[in-house]
């Protein structure tokens, strides 16, 4: 058991910050380096202005501008008024710039997309005939393909024309190129289209969502923006969720033939009850795959199709006794001799990188050890090696790695803490995001060797401003559980800390499956305010968290909450036994699934909180969507008892202490309903408790004045009741 002890920037003479310095003026947010894209050459790569008007070239040696490719200011009667985004095409002599972006749900949105020819320095419209979605170039560059209200479409800038690949889309019945609701936020993917590498051939996904319920969800006038049509009756805003155990959408995988405009209907078997999380391109010459995962998510295979006649025929199959993680499905690389591809799974009981060929042999486990591949940034074919990241020395800190075809692994970043990387187009060069506990991001340019070339950005303003002020920062510590179980924290110290006076504690936790929070990694926010305000802030990670093998994160299937409920209940009572934390005073709250566990905690943890704050907390697993609830769950047909024992619901009569409730009336992903029946509950169980609705707001409660209102709020509960 590692006793724990401060680290402060804080000098004798500094000044106290205020919540608004930290919520709405935002003096401590650290700057980055935004809208990075390499280029074809290698050498070369762009970056958008911070102001979100100019694309400008650089060279990756010298770090100096070579050319402005698009100054807004230059066009001062263009519609375009910000570059949201762009991408180029193959010859790199036109961009597709997003603009006036209008958010869906987390990751859709609705664009209006414009082609800029470089040369001339002109725009021209994708489409006059309505906002569009998800629009991408051909791999020619010659084509571009989007969706617009349910339809995959198709345009040639060149000759000005667009056709309608599908006609049948249609809202809450049919969907094309685009996934439904629950695909989107729990397969993590917002575009369900792939172009083959000649550009003769589209791949889309079909869903046909008219078997999945409605979900209703009032919407008023509010403000910020305001609602006016809704200004003496609320509307109703309808969209399909499939609940645990209910009814998915339908999904089918089709291929459209550009020459001839024929679609076929790719063979992805007879069960209708499964989910197809993604489909892309090999680098294999007219080869779709297709990961096709069954209803309980156990069971993941690799569909090799032929996109000239659909069929198909299994070249991978994965099984696990708990889950696979939806994080495999975006690490999966096919190299370019089009024969072998590399994935990642947890088949030794962590995470690594294996390679197999087309045929689903398996050539090699390329990493393994005791930790966990964390991301896949790709393969060099001329090193012939892979580069990924890994939690390889603890699982708070993060290094990139490069290891080749025979195995052999390198580390390729050198400092302690959190690594990622960027590498250009050709894997000559990369650019590093470093930042720790103590180092607010660092981005560097490096070669593929990781030595380091030039500093991009090393946020010296913000470390200065830092300085001035009254703060501490993380420190990370172990403790043991009762059940000797080892957990991973951090604590933040009120500036001036006084090992002899008795502080009270406040516990912020997510704790949901495979999430970290106690990494060392750049953060500044409320925490180390309202460290400021007096309170020790503890943070710690669960059993079900990441970074620690398999074991650790999936002891908690088909029961979520209960370990992450104990574990949080061990760390406030592990901090009542230090001799400065006042153990008459510990609070917790969370958000989303850090609601759920800091409501479970105030019900069943007999009083060992004085304060508890749920913000949009799943009060139900039967109220959640099915693919995140099935995956930990299974059906709640299959596991009422694990449903119900882990349900705040079901033990609202055991309260003690002081409990706020927090919802958005228009949380689309955990909806309302969690904390209204939570409160009836309580209501019916005379038990006394706060509750606070945000009008209109979503999951991320945001908007107008609507954030700095929460968190002021919070405060003043805090300050009230701990």
């Amino acid at each position: 058991m590692l006793q724990i002890s401060a680290i402060s920037f804080a000098q004798s003479d500094s000044k106290p910050f205020t919540l608004e310095d930290v919520m709405k003026t935002r003096i401590f947010a650290s700057s980055s380096v935004d809208g990075l894209k390499s280029m074809n050459d290698g050498v070369h790569y762009t970056t958008l202005s911070e102001d979100y008007r100019r694309i400008e070239k650089f060279s990756y040696k010298t770090g100096e501008s070579v050319a402005m490719i698009l100054n807004l200011d230059d066009f001062p009667d263009s519609k375009v008024r910000m570059i949201v985004d762009y991408e180029f095409s193959a010859d790199e002599n036109r961009l597709l710039i997003q603009s006036n972006y209008k958010p869906l749900y987390r990751r859709s949105f609705t664009a209006d997309y414009y082609i800029y020819t470089i040369v001339d320095k002109k725009f021209t419209p994708l489409s006059e005939n309505g906002m569009q979605q998800l629009a991408t170039f051909s791999p020619d560059g010659n084509l571009v393909a989007f969706v617009r209200e349910n339809n995959l479409f198709i345009a040639d800038p060149a000759k000005g024309t667009e056709i309608s690949v599908t006609t049948d889309g249609k809202a809450n019945e049919i969907i094309n190129g685009a996934p439904d609701w629950v695909y989107e936020e729990e397969f993590e993917f917002n575009k369900a289209f792939s172009w083959s590498s000649d550009s003769k051939k589209l791949a889309y996904m079909k869903f046909d969502e008219r078997a999945v319920k409605m979900f209703n969800m009032t919407m008023f006038q509010g403000q910020k923006p305001a609602l006016d049509e809704n200004a003496l009756y609320p509307s109703n805003s309808q969209f399909k969720y499939p609940k645990a155990g209910e009814d998915n959408s339908i999904v089918s995988v089709h291929i459209y033939n550009i020459e001839s405009t024929n679609t076929l209907r790719v063979n992805v078997g007879q069960e209708k009850d499964q989910y197809i999380p993604r489909i892309l391109f090999t680098t294999e010459r007219n080869t779709l795959a297709i990961l096709r995962l069954n209803r309980l998510q156990n069971k993941l295979e690799i569909l090799k199709t032929n996109a000239g006649n659909g069929s198909s025929q299994v070249i991978y199959t994965e099984e696990n006794k708990f889950y696979i993680d939806e994080g495999n499905f975006d690490n999966i690389s096919f190299l370019p001799d089009g024969q072998h591809f590399v994935i990642t799974s947890e088949r030794d009981g962590w995470s690594h990188l294996y390679l197999y060929d087309l045929q689903g042999n398996m050539v090699k486990q390329l990493t393994s050890g005791n930790f966990d591949v964390t991301a896949v940034y790709g393969f060099d074919p001329v090193k012939n090696v892979f580069y990924y990241q890994a939690a390889g020395i603890m699982p708070s800190q993060r290094e990139v790695y490069a290891v080749n075809m025979d195995g052999k692994a390198k580390m390729v970043s050198s400092r302690p803490g959190t690594n990622s990387a960027d590498f250009s187009s050709t894997y000559k060069y990369y650019i590093s995001t470093y930042s720790s506990a103590s180092t607010p991001p660092v981005y560097t340019l490096h070669d593929a060797s990781g030595k380091q070339i030039r500093v991009l950005e090393d946020n010296a303003g913000l470390r200065a401003l830092l300085e001035e002020y009254n703060l501490s920062l993380k420190k990370f510590f172990t403790f043991n559980t009762s059940e000797n179980v080892s957990l991973n924290g951090y604590v933040i110290y009120p500036p001036g800390f006084d090992s002899t006076r008795k502080y009270p504690v406040l516990m912020n936790q997510y704790s949901g499956p495979n999430s970290q929070e106690v990494l060392d990694s750049w953060g500044f926010g409320f925490d180390e305010y309202i460290a400021g305000q007096g309170y020790i802030v503890i943070c710690v990670d669960p059993r079900g968290t990441g970074g620690r093998g398999e074991a650790f994160r999936k002891v908690t299937y088909l029961q979520l909450g209960k370990y992450e409920t104990i574990d949080q209940i061990e760390t406030a009572k592990y901090a009542a036994s230090l001799p400065y934390v006042d153990g008459d005073r510990k609070g917790i709250w969370g958000w989303s699934y850090g609601g759920f566990i800091s409501s479970s905690c105030m019900l069943k943890g007999n009083g060992t909180f004085k304060m508890g704050i749920a913000v949009a907390p799943v009060t139900n697993w039967r109220y959640y969507d099915n693919i995140y609830t099935e995956r930990f769950m299974r059906k709640p047909q299959d596991n009422p008892e694990g449903y119900d024992q882990n349900s705040p619901l079901f033990f609202a009569g055991q309260l003690q202490g002081k409990l706020l409730l927090v919802h958005g009336t228009a949380d689309d992903n955990v909806h309302v309903q969690n904390t209204l029946e939570l409160s009836e509950r309580l209501v019916q169980a005379g038990k006394q408790f706060d509750q606070m609705l945000y009008t209109n707001r979503n999951h991320g409660i945001y908007g107008g004045n609507t954030r700095m209102h929460l968190f002021t709020m919070i405060e003043n509960y805090l300050k009230e009741n701990l």
